[in-house]
């Protein structure tokens, strides 16, 4: 009784019995328990089989009374009959869960208990007085003697046990020895729950599967909480059973009588639970698939909500993707300070973090559901569902935004702002430019094949529009070129097989919109109307997926603000204002004397300056990236997009007093260009299909003002690999940079220009490097943390232990590049502070069942 009542003395659930309290008293131990009147599941049993809404009724309590024993560290391991109260709460019989006496605790190692130990019964299998009673009940890793493998899966297997014999009034193992009962429990399954109703009892086929579930030999195949199994029960009830069923059935009410005079009433003392806590209601949980033809199909609404610690990612990509038949549901989402993939079989409902997706964004999938594409680590990628090694496909540019897998095994995506859509192998390989950019345009994002496998729905975004009023959603013609517009004002067109044609649905302004739209003449047809309103939406992106079988899952939240601020962040992670008016910063970059600030805003540079407040604009066609000074303050070098080929690099005097002045011409990506601190080099990158992002120079030789006419980029360094960051230390002898070489990016160092050789930095992966200006020290970014490296360049280089200075969550990262800047001192640092989503927007995802019912009837064809 003491071991069970430390077990229980952090729990309280209705359906488990209560101890009130434990204590001493005149020296005397004492516990004072709930006293209960009623009889035991096991007794009622002797008397044959539960109707079905007693099964349903009885196992929902038991099953949530497990939840929070699980959530609250306890094992129960002895789940039965035996240990299950009937008892009467008003007119209505109701259960409660005892004996917590073998519990397995979370905090503590529990006995390697031997079957000699187990507790005996008077009426057992084979004689008075033999051990096991309870084998019949017994998981397979229980009788297999795998202590240290028993968790809540353990119970549940019992408990479905429990549930079929509730069901058929047998019990799911049966031999003529306790021998046989384990050889069939690790061999046999019973026979269906349907196939064993008595006579004139029908109960419903999902019924079958849930109890086949627990009864899965191998725990990673059986329900994987019992909160998913309490809702699967839930669900099953709401589809059999009348909307009000009467509070105690004659055959409860009979049953309840005949055992109270058959024997004596008993009345027993057990130990449970004190703390309340908020029960979020969990996944309907089903299996998405078409009903038949001509059936009727209702629509209904429930919540999934995130695991332990999980937050979505705030992001105006898809952080949401639901597989082609919606077996399957991908999200981004960070537990702590790691980005990555989740994934969650829907009809499992506990998600799984995806490794070797650290840093992942817009989740996608492949049309047979096997694979899952994503961004991350400035990279293409795709992963295979059933585990193993994300696999890079292509390098990306600076935001990638948006990607589609086509039946023909090409993946259509939005490698970066300033550019247009490419394609690559769904194998991997060089990547291939398939649109150009018009005069006007800012990017191309958010891609979808439409049936034919040959059109591409896309979004437009119109360069210096902000809120995304004039961003157009257009199709694109494989096989011919065509682009063709089909409406202005929404972003993120998604097409849905709903109706003898279908609709098209875009986002605007967080309203989930929708059309008639035929797929093959791409007309639109009609006036859209709100299907959906409230949807997340951060810069236009719309936070919604659908399957192929008509369900829909979204993140709520509604329009969320895009502007970013600049803020001084301390040593310590103490945030100070700048003063800078919210916009949407990117890359920040302070000059040499720290009094002005260059950074992208809406596909143009702009200057700050910091004495005055004031901020000037230094581009204004748009297309412009990146934004790094020259050691004498004067000029800022950026890349820029012309004629719709890849950007190169420029620069323009900081004070707008001169043109823009090209320094590189090239028919690749040109990215970064910050200038060594004599002026003599310029330091970039490159990207290549074959060696992906690669560091390059250019002399500057002769008047820093000139053009340059004959200055020739050499390559510095050029791997398979991609590298970043790239950037010389303050006397310019030292190279710092990033390199996924290892399989996750990491800080080094190099001499420049030479010789080879190279120190590792960073520990535990790193990117965003830069250099202290007073040269002995380093800064990197991992994840959320900002990390210092103390090093010493005489008179060899040598690098210190990585040390944590502050982790923010809401800091702007920078991609290949650096998010944040250095102040002249090295005591704070320049940041991007990112609009906070807050509330239920990042903890729970919203799914609608038969959600193109619901579609069709709001926005009907030919309205």
């Amino acid at each position: 009784f003491e071991r069970e009542a430390r077990t229980i003395a952090n729990l309280r659930h209705p359906n488990i019995c209560v101890l009130y309290d434990i204590g001493k008293h005149n020296g005397a131990d004492y516990l004072v328990l709930e006293y209960l009147e009623g009889d035991t599941l096991a007794s009622r049993l002797a008397l044959g089989p539960l109707p079905l809404e007693q099964v349903l009724r009885y196992a929902i309590e038991i099953a949530d009374a497990l939840d929070k024993a699980h959530r609250h560290g306890a094992t129960h391991r002895d789940v039965k009959p035996g240990n299950i109260m009937l008892t009467k709460d008003g007119s209505q019989t109701t259960s409660k869960l005892l004996d917590f006496g073998l519990a397995k605790l979370k905090q503590e190692v529990a006995p390697n208990l031997r079957l000699s130990d187990m507790p005996t019964v008077g009426p057992a299998l084979t004689g008075d007085g033999m051990i096991l009673g309870t084998v019949q009940y017994m998981a397979p890793e229980q009788i297999e003697g795998k202590t240290d493998e028993l968790d809540g899966r353990t119970d549940i297997f019992s408990f479905g046990a429990t549930i079929y014999e509730m069901a058929t009034g047998k019990k799911a193992f049966e031999g003529k020895s306790q021998a046989s009962i384990m050889a069939s429990i690790l061999k046999e399954d019973p026979p269906p729950v349907s196939a064993s109703q008595p006579e004139g009892k029908v109960f419903p086929p999902a019924l079958d599967r849930v109890v086949k579930r627990c009864l899965a030999k191998d725990p990673s195949d059986r329900w994987q909480s019992a909160s998913d199994l309490t809702e699967a029960l839930k669900w099953i009830r709401d589809a059999s059973l009348p909307a009000a069923p009467p509070a105690a059935s004659t055959d409860t009410a009979a049953a309840m009588a005949q055992l109270a005079s058959a024997s004596k009433r008993r009345t027993l003392l057990w130990g449970a639970a004190a703390l309340a806590a908020c029960i979020v209601t969990a996944l309907t949980v089903w299996t998405l698939r078409p009903a038949p033809a001509g059936s009727s199909q209702q629509v209904s609404r429930s919540v999934i909500p995130l695991g332990a610690n999980e937050q979505l990612a705030a992001t105006d990509n898809p952080m949401v993707a639901l597989s082609p038949d919606g077996t399957y549901l991908a999200y981004v989402a960070s537990a702590g300070v790691v980005q990555q993939l989740y994934l969650r079989r829907m009809d499992v409902g506990e998600a799984r973090p995806i490794a070797g997706t650290e840093g992942a964004s817009d989740p996608f999938f492949s049309p047979d559901g096997e694979w899952i594409g994503f961004f991350a680590s400035s990279s293409l990628k795709k992963v295979s569902i059933n585990g193993g090694a994300a696999l890079r496909l292509c390098p990306t540019i600076n935001s990638p935004s948006g990607a589609a897998w086509g039946p023909n095994d090409t993946i259509v995506f939005a490698p970066g702002d300033i550019v247009g859509l490419s394609q690559v192998s769904a194998a991997g390989g060089a990547a291939q430019a398939l649109t150009k950019l018009n005069p006007g345009e800012g990017s191309h994002r958010w891609p979808q094949f439409l049936p034919d496998g040959k059109t591409i729905l896309y979004t437009v975004d119109i360069i210096g529009q902000g809120n995304n009023d004039d961003a157009q959603i257009a199709a694109l013609r494989m096989d011919t070129g065509e682009q063709q517009v089909l409406l202005r004002g929404g972003t993120y067109g998604r097409y849905v097989p709903a109706g003898p044609t279908g609709h098209l649905v875009f986002n605007r302004a967080g309203t989930m919109m929708a059309v008639p739209f035929d797929p093959l003449t791409l007309e639109v047809k009609g006036t859209p109307a709100p299907v959906l309103e409230g949807i997340l939406s951060i810069g236009g992106g719309g936070q919604f997926s659908f399957s192929s079988a008509g369900s829909l899952v979204y993140v709520a939240g509604g329009v969320q603000s895009g502007a970013e601020t600049l803020v001084w962040v301390d040593r310590k992670g103490t945030e100070q204002p700048v003063g800078a008016p919210p916009r949407g910063y990117t890359n920040p970059r302070l000059s040499p004397d720290g009094s002005r600030i260059a950074s992208m805003t809406e596909g143009d540079l702009w200057i700050y300056d910091l004495a005055r407040g004031a901020q000037s604009r230094l581009t204004f066609d748009g297309g412009a990236g990146g934004g790094h000074w020259t050691p004498d303050g004067k000029r800022v070098i950026f890349n820029r997009s012309v004629g719709g080929k890849p950007g190169n690099l420029f620069w323009k005097p900081a004070d707008g007093s001169g043109p823009e002045e090209r320094l590189a011409t090239s028919d690749y990506l040109q990215q970064g260009g910050s200038l060594s601190p004599d002026g003599h080099w310029l330091i970039f990158h490159e990207t290549h299909s074959e060696t992906f992002r690669d560091i390059w120079a250019i002399p500057m030789e002769g008047d820093p003002g000139s053009a340059g006419a004959g200055r020739k980029p050499r390559v510095i360094l050029q791997t398979k690999f991609q590298e970043g960051a790239a950037r010389l230390s303050p006397d310019g002898h030292w190279l710092a940079y990033t390199s996924d070489e290892s399989g996750r990016n990491e800080v080094y160092v190099r001499p420049f220009p030479g010789p080879d050789g190279k120190w590792q930095i960073s520990t535990e992966g790193g990117g965003e490097v830069i250099w202290n200006p007073n040269g002995r020290e380093l800064f990197y970014r991992v994840g959320n943390k900002l990390m210092a490296v103390d090093v010493e360049t005489q008179p060899t280089f040598t690098a210190g232990k990585p040390r944590l200075l502050f982790e923010r969550s809401d800091q702007a990262g920078g991609g290949f590049g650096s998010g944040y800047d250095v102040s002249p001192d090295g005591q704070r640092f320049l940041m991007v502070k990112t609009p906070v989503v807050e509330g239920d927007a990042v903890t729970q995802i919203n799914l609608i069942q038969n959600w193109f019912e619901e579609l069709k009837q709001k926005v009907p064809v030919g309205k």
